[in-house]
């Protein structure tokens, strides 16, 4: 099966793979990070920083039915790798520029949340089906971080990160399904999911919890 009707055409190719494979290593420093954190050595800090970079992507792909383009790409996993490399050398400076990362990384959602319902949509997958996808692609790799881990994944307990995948890629989805290939659609569903994650991070929001039960103080 072969894309038709890109939605992202008009972006010149070589930018949008610079973009993806920035959002890769934004993404591997996060899981290097993590690796680094949990004190794994230096092969299980690599192994976490590619996780985090390129399983999104993967999971994406495989859902939709077809060969996970980050294998058919050896940028990717070289990206990838390298993020992994780079914060097992250097993680004491990285942990004293955490904030500027978490607003990478927020940018490297925006990117992949956008990038990913586009691909969904070239296959010609359903409107949900496809903001879903495009969420996968930017949380699918911290998700699997956090349970390679044995945590809870940050994504379903804390702060805005999901919510604004999902409207990054709702606004990409619905304006195609309404006729619309314009080259902003990927620009504003990208700077609507990045304004969100930040506003998240700068005020803390997220969304209400369960209340705690008498039997849990």
């Amino acid at each position: 099966m072969s894309p038709v009707n890109p939605v992202l055409h008009g972006f010149d190719p070589t930018l949008l793979l610079v973009l993806n494979l920035a959002g890769t290593f934004v993404f591997g420093l996060s899981g290097g990070l993590a690796g680094v954190q949990a004190r794994l050595d230096a092969f299980g800090v690599i192994v976490l920083a590619v996780v985090v970079g390129l399983a999104g992507g993967i999971i994406r792909d495989l859902l939709i039915g077809i060969p996970p383009q980050t294998f058919r790409d050896w940028r990717y996993l070289a990206v990838a790798a390298a993020a992994g490399l780079v914060t097992f050398v250097a993680h004491p400076t990285l942990q004293r520029l955490e904030r500027p990362i978490l607003v990478l990384d927020a940018a490297g959602l925006a990117i992949f949340c956008v990038t990913g319902a586009s691909t969904a949509l070239d296959f010609r997958v359903g409107t949900v089906e496809a903001v879903v996808l495009g969420a996968i692609t930017g949380v699918g790799g911290g998700m699997l971080r956090d349970m390679l881990l044995g945590e809870i994944p940050e994504v379903l307990r804390a702060g805005l990160y999901a919510i604004p995948a999902l409207v990054g890629a709702a606004i990409v989805v619905i304006g195609v399904d309404l006729g619309t290939h314009s080259l902003a659609l990927p620009l504003i569903g990208a700077a609507a999911c990045f304004l969100l994650r930040l506003a998240g991070l700068r005020f803390n929001l997220g969304v209400p919890r369960a209340p705690r039960q008498p039997s849990e103080d």
